[in-house]
């Protein structure tokens, strides 16, 4: 039987380009998502034909791949995976087996918060900041550089905010702790706690 090759596409967004200002504005959303995760799906596509990956799901090639190959695999991951947890409506605090961990690991909801946010501004450059799982279920915030992923080191990623300037200059200009903080504000925390399960 013969294998198909994997083309990668741009993911539909569950909300429109305009929908989560003002913290994310419509601008930044058809430069963030529009043009540079579009362009690290147009790489990635291009990269892998003729290759070990062609036939690979994104996450295969993120786990398995280096170099440019992985750094436009796991960009788009990631960007995918950061959309995928923003609503214009979400959900602003985490109930439930997850709103328990949390408070476990961090004492509390807000104190999560605040060691993400600081932890994310705290970056060398670009990068992304997360909260993890392992395979205990336990918490961690994880802050990355580049492209880099925490699946590649055995976690479960929760969420995740982008700490790379294209995300956050056009409203935010260098203010990146402040850019972060209004990120926070369209997390959909329902969407976290369906991941933590």
């Amino acid at each position: 039987m013969q294998s198909t090759i994997i083309t990668h596409q741009m993911p539909t967004l569950h909300y429109g380009l305009g929908d989560l200002a003002p913290q994310i504005s419509e601008e930044t959303m058809r430069y963030h998502y529009g043009k540079h995760l579009a362009t690290y799906i147009d790489n990635l596509n291009a990269l892998i034909l003729g290759t070990k990956f062609e036939m690979m799901p994104l996450e295969e090639i993120v786990r398995r791949a280096e170099g440019a190959i992985f750094n436009n695999a796991a960009q788009a991951w990631n960007h995918i995976f950061y959309f995928a947890t923003l609503a214009p409506n979400p959900k602003s605090t985490p109930t439930g087996v997850l709103g328990g961990a949390i408070n476990r690991e961090f004492g509390s909801f807000e104190s999560l918060r605040t060691l993400l946010l600081q932890a994310g501004t705290a970056i060398f450059g670009s990068g992304w900041v997360w909260l993890c799982k392992d395979k205990h279920s336990r918490l961690s915030i994880v802050p990355t550089q580049g492209a880099d992923n925490p699946m590649c080191d055995g976690l479960t990623p929760l969420l995740t905010l982008d700490v790379w300037e294209h995300a956050y200059y056009i409203d935010f200009r260098n203010r990146r702790a402040e850019a972060l903080a209004a990120a926070w504000e369209r997390i959909d925390w329902r969407i976290v706690e369906e991941r933590f399960r």
